[in-house]
């Protein structure tokens, strides 16, 4: 009998990172894979960088389990901008699943320093503005996606602005974004359309992630809450904030940040409920 070969497994992994080199990067992820997770991975080494850096990222830009494009340029960016890392971005085309084909550029300017973040009130909603957009497809399922959208929020009138896109894309796909303007803060919901989902269902998923947001006195929607972790770790300085929901994503994060950083993090509130984080240096 012939015997098999048994892999060893090594308990240990080793990490030696060197510095970061600024420059002009090109990422062509060859499929419809996120250009969005992949900005974030490549962007702290950036943003730590003695020089400004410029990134094109060609894939995926509104694709399921990740942010589409527009979460990342109307919270995920300003948000490091309030932090005082120079970030900015453009998308030149659009990709959705299955043909990808969209594409990104990213500037990314060094952060000589890093502010805390203390949002722990968000006060009064004052403004929710966002896109329907469709790619390849008829006009009209976007205007059914805003209508589903604005009869599901129940709100209506100048605080509401919603835009109609036709994006420009190789493929057809449709999705919804909404921002939500706070007097001490800003928050992102989406959704996405797919083959066989009507266009009422995509407006209404969009309302229903603004509305769990909006009936807890959070500042930070509970994507945001885990992006921006690491960089708040960064800082010099303290942190807190409130989160619409402590997530697992948002533990995971904070417990790897202690490891690497040393950054002291403490949640207040259970997973799956609103709760709020401190983060001591």
């Amino acid at each position: 009998m012939e015997r098999r070969k048994t892999k060893e497994i090594s308990p240990e992994l080793v990490f030696e990172p060197v510095e970061a080199r600024p420059g002009d990067y090109f990422f062509d992820i060859g499929t419809a894979g996120s250009t969005s997770l992949l900005l974030q991975a490549v962007l702290p080494p950036l943003v730590l960088a003695k020089a400004g850096s410029r990134v094109t990222l060609k894939g995926g830009t509104h694709v399921p389990f990740s942010p589409p494009f527009h979460y990342i340029s109307e919270v995920f960016v300003p948000m490091l901008n309030m932090l005082g890392i120079h970030v900015k971005v453009s998308i030149e085309r659009y990709g959705f699943y299955p043909k990808g084909g969209g594409s990104i550029v990213v500037e990314v300017g060094p952060a000589a320093d890093i502010k805390g973040l203390d949002l722990t009130e968000r006060g009064k909603i004052r403004k929710i503005r966002g896109v329907s957009g469709v790619a390849n497809l008829p006009r009209s399922i976007a205007e059914r996606q805003k209508n589903a959208l604005l009869r599901a929020l129940g709100m209506d009138g100048p605080g509401v602005e919603i835009e109609l896109l036709q994006a420009p894309a190789f493929g057809a796909g449709t999705f919804v974004f909404l921002r939500s303007e706070a007097e001490n803060c800003f928050a992102g919901f989406s959704a996405l359309g797919e083959r066989g989902k009507k266009a009422e269902v995509v407006g209404e998923e969009a309302a229903r992630e603004f509305l769990d947001y909006y009936y807890t006195p959070a500042c930070l929607d509970l994507h945001l809450a885990d992006q921006i972790v690491l960089y708040l770790a960064l800082s010099k300085e303290g942190s807190s904030f409130t989160t619409s929901r402590v997530t697992s994503h948002l533990l995971t994060n904070l417990r790897v940040i202690e490891k690497f950083l040393g950054a002291s993090c403490r949640v207040e509130g259970e997973q799956g409920r609103p709760g709020k984080v401190i983060i001591a240096q």
